[in-house]
């Protein structure tokens, strides 16, 4: 008779999509931060068709006689920028680039944080403690610092950007990684698995990853909320993303000096990254609690 205390039953999620998703539509405060996110992506994605002018078109009716920007208006909704330029289309266009950045970004350092803290937690030993100091010896470096250390150091573009902040932020998913690898690895179904002459490979794909996959969604979709501001933090610094092309943080950025007579100028981009990262953060707490095994049944 097989032993009992061997199955893993107890670390599986009993979650399918469908579920999850009907679970995370119940939630009034998921439900607003995936309409946020709807309305962003689709802004971004048809920005080209939404976008009433060309975002990097400087109009001779854009700035007042003495040259100041002016105000939202029929012709240009959030007003214009210090150049003329239309800030509605920036605003539009500037969402790519932040999305953009926020999907590779934390893309990379998912997979980044996931392999170091699964061969770390898995394998342990010499190979296990070098990777740990190393993450270690990264979290010891304030983010901000080093990500604006390497921005300056590399040619600041989009993709040198996102793969910045990639470097700085896959140490906190690679402790979480590690810690739950370390957990699964002691599991006595494991070590049954082992026993019967399974593979490496085996045990990591079929056993170890799966378990996984809840943590890996929740911090994925909390990580682009730090990604995004750590892009508009680096952009309004004046080493992210470089004009013309339009980035939340860089509109910022170049309108700073209008802040008391165009306040909209500084208002407007404000508030599309804290709204966009809340809405990351609401959507990111409600997959955690509804993955979570010791929530099931809390709704």
């Amino acid at each position: 008779m097989a032993d009992a205390s061997i199955s893993p039953e107890p670390l599986v999620v009993h979650e399918n999509g469908p579920s999850v998703l009907r679970r995370l539509l119940k939630r009034k405060l998921a439900l607003i931060g995936l309409a946020i996110i709807v309305i962003c992506v689709g802004g971004a994605v048809f920005a080209k068709w939404l976008a009433p002018h060309d975002p990097y078109e400087q109009f001779f009716d854009g700035l007042t006689i003495e040259g100041a920007p002016l105000p939202p208006n029929e012709m240009f909704w959030f007003g214009t920028d210090l150049l003329g330029r239309d800030l509605f289309s920036r605003i539009l266009y500037g969402a790519q680039t932040s999305l953009i950045i926020g999907l590779v970004a934390n893309g990379a350092a998912l997979f980044i944080g996931t392999l170091v803290g699964v061969t770390a937690g898995y394998f342990r030993g010499v190979i296990g403690g070098v990777l740990m100091r190393f993450t270690d010896l990264m979290m010891a470096f304030p983010a901000l610092l080093l990500a604006i250390c390497l921005a300056a150091i590399f040619s600041p573009s989009l993709w040198i950007v996102a793969m910045v902040i990639a470097f700085v932020n896959w140490v906190q998913t690679a402790r979480v990684i590690f810690t739950q690898t370390s957990s699964l690895a002691e599991r006595d179904y494991i070590a049954a698995e082992k026993t019967l002459g399974a593979g490496h490979g085996r045990i990591l794909f079929k056993h170890i990853l799966p378990h996984l996959i809840p943590t890996l969604i929740v911090w994925g979709t909390l990580g682009i909320s730090t990604t995004v501001l750590l892009e508009a933090t680096l952009s309004f610094l004046g080493i992210g993303v470089q004009p013309p092309i339009p980035s939340w943080g860089n509109i910022i950025f170049e309108n700073q000096t209008y802040f008391q007579s165009a306040p909209w100028l500084v208002f407007i981009p404000g508030a599309a990254i804290l709204l966009l990262a809340l809405a990351f953060n609401l959507v990111g707490d409600a997959l955690r609690d509804i993955l979570d095994p010791t929530q099931q049944g809390r709704d």
